[in-house]
C-alpha cells in the first residue's frame, strides 16, 4: 500500500491567537516573547515578518526593526488549550498522528481513500474545519514521505496546501534552495554553496564520494537521500515512541545564555505538553547541543521520579547544558524524554497523585487568569534579568 502523510502546521501560532482573540491586533506586527532587552522572539506575524522579525531573533534587535510593533509576553496556558482542540481536529481525519509540537503534526493518511474524492479536497476539508470551529489558519503539504509532506506544507505559507504527486518528488525539488532540506542551517549551506551546489537538485545529482570528504557519510547519505525526495520513517503516535522530544536548528548561531535559556524554556514546554498528551511521563531527560563547527554534545540524567513537568523538564536540561559547557554558538538544541512511563503503570503513591493534582490546578488558574504569576513567569523573567 502506498504511503501518504499530511503534515499541518498552524501559521504564526501563537502570534494568530493573540490576534483572533484581539481584533485591534489583526493586520498589525505583532511580536510575542522575552519582554526584555535581553529576551528572544518566540513567534512574530506575518506583518512583523515583513520587517525582518523572526522566531529566536533578539527582542532588543526585533524592537529595532520594527518599533511599531506590538509586543506580548505571550499566555502559554491559553495556547495549550487552543491547541488541545486543534489536535481533537486533527484526531478526525487520521487516526494516526504524530505531534512535532504544539502546533504542528504528521498524519498518516494511508489508505484513506475511501473517506475523500481525492487527497487535496481532504486537506481543504481539515483547513475548512479548523477555521470553522477554532478560527485559525493552518497550511497543509501532503506528500509520499514525511520530509516531502513537512516542505509542501511550507512552500506557500501562510494559507498554503500544496500536493506533491508520487513520481514528482525530483521535479518538486529541483530548483529549491539547498536550505530547504531538512537540518540544512547556515554553515552546513555554506560549505555546499563553496563546492558550487545552490540547489537541491545539483545536491541529488552530486557524487556521494566527494561530499563525503567534506561532510561524512553519514550527512552526505542524509542529503543525497533527501535531496532525491526519499525519506522511510514512519509517523509514529506517541505511544508508539519509545522518546518524546523536540529540536531546533537556528537560522544564525545563537551565543548568549538569556538566549540558551528561552529556547530551553519553549522546548520543555512543547516536550512537556507532548508527554502529557500521552499520558507519559519520562524518567530520562536528554539534551543535544550542536555547536558552529558541527560538534554534537549530549548529556542525559536519569531521575528519581518520572516527569513531564515543564518546569522540572527546564531545571534539568539547563543543567546538563551547563554540564555540557559549549565554547562555540550553538546552531541547534534539542530536548528529549525517554524512559517512559504511561498513566497505567504510574506510582500510586500520594505524594505524586499530589504533586500532580497541584501541577493542574496551576495550569487551570494559568489558563484561566493568564500567564502572568505561576512558573512560566518565573521562568520567563530568567530573560530580562539584568
Amino acid at each position: 500500500m502506498e504511503r501518504w502523510i499530511m503534515h499541518v502546521d498552524m501559521d504564526a501560532f501563537f502570534a494568530a491567537v493573540e490576534q483572533r482573540d484581539h481584533p485591534e491586533y489583526r493586520g498589525q506586527p505583532l511580536i510575542v516573547g522575552g519582554l526584555g532587552n535581553r529576551g528572544v522572539v518566540s513567534t512574530a506575524s506575518y506583518e512583523a515578518r515583513k520587517l525582518g522579525v523572526h522566531s529566536a531573533l533578539p527582542m532588543a534587535e526585533a524592537r529595532r526593526r520594527c518599533p511599531q510593533g506590538i509586543f506580548l509576553p505571550g499566555n502559554h496556558p491559553h495556547y495549550q488549550a487552543v491547541s488541545r482542540h486543534i489536535f481533537a481536529i486533527f484526531a478526525d481525519f487520521s487516526p494516526r498522528l504524530e505531534p512535532l509540537s504544539i502546533d504542528e503534526a504528521f498524519l498518516d493518511i494511508t489508505g484513506m481513500e475511501r473517506l475523500f474524492s481525492d487527497r487535496r479536497s481532504y486537506g481543504m476539508q481539515l483547513k475548512q474545519r479548523i477555521f470553522a470551529e477554532v478560527g485559525l489558519v493552518a497550511s497543509v503539504g501532503i506528500a509520499p514521505n514525511k520530509f516531502l509532506a513537512k516542505l509542501a506544507s511550507d512552500l506557500e505559507k501562510p494559507d498554503g496546501l500544496v500536493l506533491i504527486e508520487r513520481g514528482q518528488e525530483k521535479a518538486a525539488l529541483q530548483d529549491l534552495p539547498i536550505r530547504r532540506l531538512w537540518g540544512v542551517g547556515r554553515q552546513t549551506s555554506e560549505k555546499l554553496t563553496r563546492l558550487g551546489l545552490r540547489t537541491v537538485g545539483q545536491i541529488a545529482a552530486a557524487n556521494p564520494q566527494e561530499l563525503q570528504k567534506y561532510f561524512g557519510s553519514k550527512t552526505a547519505y542524509h542529503l543525497i537521500q533527501l535531496a532525491n525526495g526519499r525519506d522511510e520513517r514512519p509517523v509514529e503516535s506517541e505511544r508508539d515512541q519509545q522518546s518524546i522530544g523536540n529540536e531546533i536548528t537556528f537560522e544564525q548561531d545563537i551565543l548568549r545564555q538569556s538566549q540558551v535559556e528561552a529556547q530551553f524554556l519553549a522546548l520543555t514546554e512543547k516536550v512537556g505538553w507532548r508527554l502529557r498528551r500521552a499520558e507519559a511521563k519520562a524518567r530520562t531527560v536528554t539534551i543535544k547541543v550542536r555547536t558552529a563547527c558541527f560538534q554534537t554534545i549530549t548529556r542525559s540524567r536519569t531521575l528519581t521520579e518520572a516527569t513531564n513537568f515543564d518546569a522540572v523538564l527546564y531545571q534539568t536540561a539547563l543543567a546538563l547544558y551547563q554540564q555540557a559547557k559549549p565554547r562555540e554558538g550553538i546552531r541547534l538544541l534539542g530536548v528529549t524524554g525517554s524512559n517512559l512511563v504511561f498513566h497505567e503503570q504510574e506510582s500510586l503513591f500520594q505524594e505524586n497523585k499530589k504533586e500532580e493534582k497541584l501541577y493542574q490546578a496551576m495550569d487551570s488558574l494559568k489558563a484561566r487568569f493568564g500567564a502572568g504569576i505561576i512558573t512560566k513567569a518565573q521562568l520567563l523573567h530568567r530573560e530580562d534579568d539584568t
